[in-house]
């Protein structure tokens, strides 16, 4: 892999893919099969040191072939991570369906040891943007948005947890981390779900995160992930069911303020990146999760939809649906015997671009909080695009 680090400045040519634009300030990456990576804009720094960056193709006759996301890792500091670190890119390559993010190609700089992921970029916002753009504006995301998203995020599950190996053995892969921040939704309201970095799997022979070490956001955890009694198929049925709660009614199913502060102890588990609630509030609140907690946080729902929350959000796992393709079809269901109509892809983009313009008249009054209303990448031309949509 070639590596420069100094700055290029890029001349307009025929642009066959009209995507990007040519930007004086977009830095050379690197160059793989003849295509130029230059980053345009950085997205996000993580905990961990991990980057996300805005990047735009450039072949070899300078034509831009579209923009990508590039992911770049923090560099592993010890044999077993790195061996983790394989196995997970591993596992997204094996990822190939329309519902989740493609995971195109991976570089390792041979002169930082860092290593990069190249993968399909997402031109819209996040659920969490969305969720938090209805919240300023008063009104929740509808109905007919929840059962949409949660149809297509379920049906990308279970084909992750249904995949088999090129030898059809199953492996076993549950995501573990199924929260707003890694569902999106493109331009045009197809829904998309992201990073699979912290995926388990039964893949033989894979090298597991440590035991102590509880990944992705452990507000949207199940109850048996957080005891850490194992993880199935279920466990992401139960994420999926707090995430729905939260898009249709803009909250969250846990408030920490129900439950007081509890004192410090003894724990060797530890969250991997700061969660959205904490963590020892989040244990304790399990130990009073019921059904009661749910019909308080899903009553102004209607009433089909909330029979599927329930049986989402029950505390055994063999009491909620039996697959992720089971929750797909019951939500499938709901929606389709709305009197309302059809619900895709195109009402979808309009509901977004309505609520994201709606809080965008706010971002400058309102206080967001953490990633803001507005991630970097979603700029105003952006949200006026988005909006004429």
């Amino acid at each position: 892999m070639t590596k420069h680090p100094d700055e290029v400045t890029t001349e307009e040519g025929p642009t066959r893919v009209p995507t990007l634009p040519t930007r004086a300030d977009a830095h050379f990456l690197f160059e793989v099969g003849g295509v130029r990576y230059e980053v345009v804009r950085e997205l996000e720094v993580r905990p961990n040191r991990e980057r996300l960056l805005r990047a735009q193709r450039r072949a070899a006759d300078g034509t831009l072939s579209g923009p990508c996301l590039v992911r770049q890792l923090a560099s592993p500091a010890s044999y077993m991570a790195r061996k983790r670190l394989a196995e997970e890119v591993e596992l997204a390559f094996c990822l190939d369906h329309p519902n989740i993010a493609q995971v195109f190609h991976v570089e390792v700089d041979e002169v930082e040891d860092v290593p990069y992921v190249i993968m399909q970029y997402v031109d819209g916002p996040s659920l969490e943007t969305l969720v938090c753009a209805a919240v300023v504006r008063g009104q929740p995301l509808s109905e007919g948005f929840g059962l949409y998203v949660g149809t297509e995020v379920a049906d990308a599950l279970h084909y992750a947890h249904t995949l088999t190996s090129g030898k059809g053995v199953p492996l076993g892969i549950v995501h573990r981390d199924v929260s707003p921040r890694h569902i999106a939704l493109g331009r045009h309201g197809e829904v998309k779900v992201l990073d699979f970095g912290s995926a388990y799997s039964l893949l033989v022979g894979r090298e597991e995160s440590p035991e102590s070490l509880l990944r992705g956001d452990v507000a949207y955890a199940s109850p048996e992930y957080l005891r850490k009694a194992g993880l199935t198929p279920r466990s992401d049925v139960f994420s999926l069911g707090v995430l729905l709660v939260e898009v249709m009614t803009g909250n969250h199913l846990f408030e920490v303020h129900d439950v007081p502060p509890v004192p410090a102890k003894e724990s060797r588990q530890r969250a991997e990146t700061p969660p959205t609630l904490p963590l020892q509030q989040m244990q304790a609140l399990m130990e009073t999760f019921s059904p009661e907690v749910v019909e308080k946080a899903v009553a102004t729902l209607s009433d089909d939809v909330k029979a599927v929350l329930h049986k989402a959000l029950r505390l055994d796992p063999e009491e909620r649906f039996a697959t992720a393709g089971d929750m797909r079809d019951a939500l499938r269901g709901v929606a389709l015997s709305r009197p309302t109509g059809p619900y895709g892809r195109a009402e979808a983009a309009r509901e977004a671009a309505l609520v994201v313009s709606a809080g965008g008249q706010m971002r400058d009054k309102v206080e967001f909080g953490e990633g803001g209303l507005y991630p970097e990448g979603l700029d105003a031309h952006e949200l006026v695009a988005l909006k004429k949509e």
